[in-house]
């Protein structure tokens, strides 16, 4: 059988394309599998945030015409950059998601040990408005600017001098084995992940049943439960780039627990709960969870930032 994978052509989208090909020639050795690299709005459009020029959406599109033309058979996202599954075009759905690299946030600096010995008015570069609102919520001092571009072209502008520090994913930074880079892992209780962070997802087009029976071999069960839940707590939110939201999930020896917030970053507000559970109730954790941040004060901040 031969599969062709459509793949966006920065080099963390690469390295995740040949990351599944690998995984794939470890199950099937005789497979023929071809990376079909294409370039997308998304990467096109890197002078305004992605807040505001249509969200992550902007990263696939081209991916899925790739599927649709019979291109390619399937294509390789991060899974922070999927929208939820009610906005998949019609007929396309993601059944498999790969074992999660580290999660956390990381902070970059080449002059400050940790986040914690930034000085006042320090300059940091994240274009994430979850990790805004995490971050100013514990050092509002800090002084917030806009950073899009690869992960190669954001470490370039730290080395130029234009931040203090940036906040990239630690799981991306592995990947093209710039972890030496890291100068703090970001706990989770300072800095909560995003919904998908350090989780690859494999989209297809849902009738094609013989790809879906071939890829079906990669799926970490664990992840997928992990980020099921995070993304029903996702879409029961409505969630998207424009607004500060995280949600993580972790199995736990006694279930699966789930944490996620809502962040205002009008007035430094961060509205955030929990939720414990068993595995299989994975999705109704993620509504639950919503639930009760909508009716704690989300609702409110949503409406504001959605019109």
């Amino acid at each position: 059988m031969k599969l062709t994978i459509a793949t966006r052509e920065s080099p963390l989208a690469l390295w995740q394309a040949n990351h599944v090909k690998a995984e794939l020639l470890k199950h099937f050795p005789e497979m023929d599998v071809e990376l079909l690299g294409m370039t997308t709005k998304g990467d096109q459009m890197l002078s305004s945030p992605l807040s505001k020029i249509g969200g992550k959406g902007l990263f696939i599109k081209e991916l899925e015409v790739a599927m649709l033309e019979g291109r390619a058979d399937i294509a390789v996202h991060s899974m922070k950059d999927v929208p939820m599954s009610s906005q998949l075009p019609e007929g396309f759905s993601v059944p498999v998601i790969l074992k999660r690299e580290d999660p956390r946030d990381a902070l970059i600096s080449k002059t400050y040990a940790s986040l914690a010995d930034l000085p006042q008015g320090a300059v940091v570069g994240s274009c994430s408005l979850r990790r805004r609102a995490q971050l100013l919520a514990i050092r509002p001092d800090l002084q917030l600017k806009d950073l899009r571009g690869n992960v190669n072209t954001r470490l370039q502008k730290l080395e130029n001098g234009e931040y203090d520090a940036i906040i990239l994913a630690a799981a991306g930074l592995i990947r093209l084995g710039f972890e030496d880079k890291i100068t703090e892992y970001l706990s989770d209780e300072i800095s909560l992940p995003a919904v998908g962070q350090g989780a690859i997802g494999i989209e297809c087009v849902t009738s094609n049943n013989e790809v879906r029976k071939v890829i079906e071999a990669l799926n970490d069960r664990e992840t997928s439960i992990c980020v099921t839940a995070e993304r029903a707590f996702n879409a029961k939110l409505n969630g998207g780039c424009q607004a500060p939201i995280a949600g993580f999930a972790q199995l736990t020896e006694t279930g699966l627990r789930l944490r996620g917030l809502v962040g205002d970053l009008d007035n430094g507000t961060i509205i955030f709960h929990e939720v414990h559970g068993q595995p299989e109730d994975a999705e109704k954790l993620g509504i639950e969870l919503a639930d009760n941040l909508l009716s704690r004060g989300a609702k409110e901040i949503l409406a504001k930032i959605y019109g």
